[in-house]
Formats: C-alpha cells, sequence, structure tokens
C-alpha cells in the first residue's frame, strides 16, 4: 500500500485549510443536532443505549456512550436530513463521518480544537484523492461514497487524534477498507443516514484494532482484489493522485459545498435556478401548465421518486422538490413533514413536473451539479435558466450569515436559546479551543428525552 499513513499522521494543512474545516464543524454539528431527534437517529440512539454509557456524548440528547456507538449515533443523526455538506470529487458528504468519529475520538483524548481540525482536513485530503482515483465510475456503480470512501477517510481522522504512527495507520486504513460498504439503493429510506453513522463507528473500531496489533495486508487498497478493484474504481491505483500530499490541498480547491436546502444535492441546481425564475417573473403554482428539468445522466440514478411515499423518499425527488419550491417559494425543514409531502397543492404541481436527461449539458462538470430548468405557463410564456451549480457550492459559497442562520434553525431543534448560544461561541473559536470537551458539553445539554 502507498504510504499514506505518513502523510495522516504527520502533515501540516495551511491556516486556509483549518478556516474551511471550522466552517465545515459548524455545519456539521448544526444539522446533528437538527437530526438527533429524527426516526432514524432515535433508533440507533435506543440500541447504543442498551450498550450502557460511555465518556462520549451524543449531541442533542443526555445520552453517553463508547466511542464507537457516539461516533454511530452522531453519524446517523448528522446525514438524517440530508442537510449536511457535500464534496463533488469524492461524491461523498465527508463531514457527517468525518466530524461524528473526530468528536468522539477527540473528547477521549482530550484533543484540542486545532489538532480536531488537523484530523479532519487529513481524512478530507485522503477521501478526495480516493473519489479522484474512482469517480464517477465507483458512484454509478451503486456505492454510496459517505458511506464507502467516507469510512476511510474518517479512519485516517480517528488515527491522527490516537497519535497512531505510520505504519499503524496505514493497517488501519486496510482493516477500514474491508469494513466499507454502503448501497445507493437504501436512498430514500432510513439507512442512507445510517450509512454516514456506520462509517464513523467503523473509523473508530479500525483505529481501536490497528493500535492493539492488527495488522492487515499492505495491497489491501491497491491489491488485484482489493478496495480499488472491488469497489469499481475508475483508474486502478492511486498513483497519479497522491503524490502531491501535503503541497496540494484539495480541501482549498475542490472545497465543501454547504447545503442550503435539507434535500439530495441532486436537488440544488434545479432548485436553484427556479426560486430565481419564481422571483424574477412571479408565477404562481396555479400559473404553470408544465416544469421540465434537465439533468446529467447519474442524477436520476439517485432521485429515485417520483411519487415519493414519506419525507424520506421525498428528499430524492425531482418532482416533489420542484413542486414545494413552487408551492411554497423556499424549501426547507419544514418541507419534508410527512404531512407536508401530502399537502394536496404540492400533489397537484408535481403531476406536471417531468425530469430528463439533458444531452446538451456540459458532460465534463461534475455529475449532480447542472440542470436546466424550463417553465411553460398557460398564458404562452416559457422562460428558461440553466444551473451551473448551486448556493453554497466553493464557487458560491454560503455567506458566514447564512451559515449562523442555518446553525441557528436547526440548533433550535435540540437545544434553549442558551445552549445554541454557547455552542455556536465554541465552534467560533475552535482552532483555540484546549479541549474539545467545551463544545460537546453544551452541545450535550438537550431538550430531549433519552430514547
Amino acid at each position: 500500500m502507498l504510504n499514506l499513513g505518513a502523510f495522516v499522521v504527520s502533515s501540516t494543512p495551511p491556516a486556509a485549510a483549518r478556516a474551511t474545516a471550522a466552517r465545515a464543524f459548524l455545519d456539521t454539528i448544526g444539522v446533528t443536532l437538527a437530526g438527533a431527534s429524527e426516526p432514524a437517529a432515535r433508533i440507533v440512539q435506543r440500541v447504543i443505549a442498551a450498550d450502557g454509557s460511555g465518556r462520549c456524548r451524543v449531541l442533542g440528547t443526555a445520552l453517553t456512550a463508547t466511542p464507537a456507538n457516539a461516533a454511530f449515533a452522531n453519524g446517523t443523526a448528522a446525514h438524517a436530513h440530508d442537510f449536511d455538506d457535500m464534496c463533488f470529487v469524492s461524491l461523498a458528504h465527508p463531514s457527517a463521518p468525518l466530524v461524528a468519529a473526530a468528536l468522539a475520538a477527540g473528547e477521549t483524548a482530550n484533543a484540542s480544537g486545532r489538532a480536531l481540525l488537523d484530523a479532519y482536513i487529513a481524512g478530507f485530503e485522503i477521501e478526495a484523492r480516493l473519489g479522484r482515483a474512482m469517480n464517477p465510475r465507483h458512484y454509478q456503480q451503486g456505492w454510496h461514497c459517505t458511506s464507502t470512501i467516507g469510512t476511510i477517510g474518517a479512519t485516517a481522522a480517528v488515527c491522527r487524534l490516537r497519535g497512531l504512527d505510520a505504519s499503524a495507520t496505514n493497517h488501519a486504513l486496510a482493516i477500514a477498507a474491508s469494513e466499507a460498504s454502503g448501497l445507493k439503493e437504501n436512498f430514500g429510506s432510513m439507512v442512507k443516514p445510517l450509512h454516514a453513522g456506520l462509517a464513523a463507528r467503523n473509523a473508530i473500531v479500525a483505529a481501536d484494532l490497528a493500535h492493539a496489533g492488527m495488522t492487515a495486508t499492505a495491497s489491501a487498497i491497491e491489491g488485484p482484489q482489493g478496495f480499488l478493484a472491488a469497489f469499481d474504481s475508475a483508474t486502478p491505483t492511486l498513483a497519479d493522485n497522491v503524490g502531491d500530499l501535503g503541497s496540494r490541498w484539495e480541501i482549498l480547491e475542490t472545497g465543501i459545498t454547504v447545503k442550503l436546502y435539507p434535500s439530495c444535492a441532486a436537488t440544488h441546481p434545479a432548485l436553484d435556478a427556479l426560486l430565481d425564475l419564481r422571483r424574477t417573473h412571479g408565477f404562481a403554482a396555479d400559473d404553470i401548465a408544465a416544469a421540465d428539468v434537465g439533468v446529467d445522466p447519474i442524477t436520476p440514478t439517485v432521485l429515485l421518486y417520483d411519487d415519493p411515499a414519506n419525507a424520506l423518499e421525498a428528499k430524492f425527488s425531482m418532482p416533489f422538490c420542484v413542486a414545494a419550491a413552487v408551492v411554497d417559494g423556499s424549501v426547507g425543514l419544514g418541507t419534508f413533514d410527512d404531512g407536508h409531502v401530502r399537502d394536496r397543492r404540492i400533489d397537484a404541481m408535481r403531476s406536471r413536473v417531468r425530469m430528463a436527461v439533458d444531452p446538451t449539458l456540459n458532460a465534463s462538470a461534475p455529475p449532480l451539479t447542472q440542470a436546466r430548468v424550463t417553465v411553460r405557463l398557460r398564458d404562452g410564456r416559457v422562460l428558461t435558466a440553466l444551473a451551473d451549480g448551486a448556493r453554497g457550492y466553493h464557487e458560491r459559497p454560503a455567506s458566514d450569515q447564512e451559515l449562523t442562520a442555518k446553525f441557528v434553525s436547526c440548533a433550535r431543534r435540540a437545544l434553549d436559546d442558551s445552549g445554541v448560544a454557547e455552542v455556536l461561541d465554541a465552534l467560533r473559536t475552535l482552532a483555540q479551543l484546549a479541549d474539545v470537551n467545551a463544545l460537546t458539553a453544551p452541545a450535550a445539554r438537550a431538550r430531549v428525552s433519552i430514547p
């Protein structure tokens, strides 16, 4: 195996990378707090509660758990609303597993905020390099990168925080390669957020096993039956993508996409374009005869539901998301309440929305980032907008005000106003925190009861 471990344990990221990672922590802690009361998260909490308490906190609850179980619960909660960030190179939600695993490892090590950020960056870089080698083929074959690639990235972060040497870290990454899994066929169900939780939990387990002396084959990633081969990598080796580790930083060049809508990222370009058209031209749902959304060939493999039966499926339904945006004029957490999914006005509009592959879109653009929206009004007008990316993308980053507003709206689902303010203050000074427990303690003073 390439000596990825040496980079993981010894790299020194630039200050700008830490600033980006700090924004990712703020966003991810917020969506974790919002997701802690969601059904998938509550089920995981009930399961881990049976294992007894520990010293790591389950955010948004009064539960404590072992590091692996806390990472499991927090990772699931972070992805429960599908409101957590994205990376269009790894094609993963990077921060849900990375933050959940790093928090658990950091709490047990009494790690500083800076150590937490550096570990996150190490994991992000490993994920992105895997993504460059493996995608889009890996993703197109049905693998959920948040869980497959994310398991290995999160393991790198834990190894850094646990102080493993390069050799043990390489063994941990190889162990993680055998733990990795996650099927896109489960999108639109409780298992999708479970993927992020499993990736975080498995990262703790892999690092623990390597620390205890478990060894693995050096060819687990690149061997003829290794991770790249078994998971349908677009290229058979990482050689072309890891030579500049430590000198070029994916977290700065690729960036992190902050979601401003709590739905699958594949809906966001179309939602941006549609809402801009609605604001400009002032039409309502009753004015629309039909709405067509042109997308890239990968998007239909992700947005699986034309007629969603519940809120989880609605997040992966272009017709529903477009209809809700037209009817409500916005898309937020309340859009995906089960009752709202059955709103008659949205249902009527949804029947007039069609999604299809548009061969004129830029084939060289990253998957899931482009859409062409055409609205045909009953008065004969035809309105068209092309979306190349969306608000919150690396090229159009969310403002500090948008990020704070999103955090507050999410955190209020679990914490009172004083708790929200305390956690926000800790996150804003994360790089200066002497002990990560100063962040996790107030984030666990929740109003919700233990499941």
